[in-house]
């Protein structure tokens, strides 16, 4: 199924869409508790996902999509994790990072991309996003004035659909209630500059609005995380072209690694990290006021986003 929270008439809701891509509201169809909001039914586990089946399958009155505000799909996730599992994104982002430093006033840039640290091939690494800065499909996101590099993140996320703690790779699939698009805004100034501490990123990832999901969860039953396309596009130019198939660690692992004497929650979100080529920091180039950033996955759809950053009227390049 293909699954969104809206609003509409003032009220949020869940919604699935038809094949027709209508929206069907599912809260009109059923007043169950269960279909209160995306939380709940995950939290319902496989039943509710079979109750909801029926209602979505006899379809009737639907909502054209251009009428409603499209949210988050999980407006505020139970928690989030960003991993970095793409190799050429890793690599790349690692060495042209060094050259905005080096603009930034850090020192020189090496002259070729410096061999990438063993742990990355040790373990999946990640770090926690703060699941507060959500936002949807069709969002305006004010850039944070503290910031003049802008940058988008082509990323796929899977949502945990049923929790556990010590979970085998082998039994991880069935954890996945489904898969969404992630625009992982960065504020790249800001981040190089704390990450020289050294921690993990702090206000280069952390502004209202710099974890964009969406349009859909698309349930982990109707799509296979682990081979399809991605692109995005920026005003209509394609900028990235990638593939989830490049994945150094697939998401089983990441969530076998994660739940490691540590319990996982139905409603977490757990996101990919950059696909190779899939951020302006491996191209060179970065947005700008004005700008509208289209991540597109194949089997979920499109996630569109326009950047509200009039204090930074043309975007740097390398």
């Amino acid at each position: 199924m293909r699954l969104l929270t809206f609003e509409h008439d003032g009220m949020e809701k869940l919604g699935a869409l038809s094949l027709d891509g209508d929206i069907i509201d599912i809260g009109d169809r059923d007043t169950s508790a269960i279909f209160r909001s995306m939380q709940s039914l995950i939290d319902a586990g496989a039943a509710g996902l079979a109750q909801l089946r029926p209602i979505v399958d006899t379809v009737g009155p639907t909502i054209a999509p251009d009428t409603v505000k499209w949210l988050s799909p999980l407006p505020c996730p139970i928690q989030m994790r960003d991993f970095l599992v793409f190799e050429e994104h890793m690599q790349m982002a690692g060495w042209n990072g060094a050259k905005v430093r080096e603009r930034l006033g850090a020192a020189p840039a090496p002259t070729a991309p410096p061999p990438i640290p063993a742990i990355w091939f040790d373990q999946p690494i990640y770090y926690k996003c703060n699941r507060f800065a959500v936002a949807g499909h069709g969002s305006v996101i004010s850039w944070p004035r503290y910031s003049a590099i802008i940058d988008y993140e082509l990323e796929l996320a899977c949502v945990i659909g049923k929790g556990g703690k010590d979970i085998a790779v082998e039994d991880a699939a069935s954890h996945i209630f489904g898969y969404t698009i992630f625009n992982d805004l960065t504020a790249r100034d800001a981040q190089f500059r704390e990450m020289q501490g050294p921690l993990g990123p702090a206000k280069g990832k952390d502004f209202d609005g710099a974890n964009v999901l969406g349009p859909l969860i698309v349930t982990a039953d109707e799509i296979d995380g682990a081979n399809l396309s991605m692109r995005a596009t920026v005003n209509g130019d394609l900028w990235s072209n990638g593939s989830s198939s490049t994945m150094h660690w697939s998401f089983a692992q990441m969530i076998a690694h994660v739940s490691q004497s540590e319990t996982l929650y139905p409603g977490e979100v757990l996101g990919s990290g950059t696909v190779g080529g899939g951020c302006g920091l491996e191209l060179g180039r970065f947005l700008a006021h004005g700008d509208l950033v289209t991540l597109e996955v194949e089997g979920i759809g499109s996630l569109s986003t326009t950047i509200n950053a009039p204090h930074v009227p043309k975007g740097m390049t390398l």
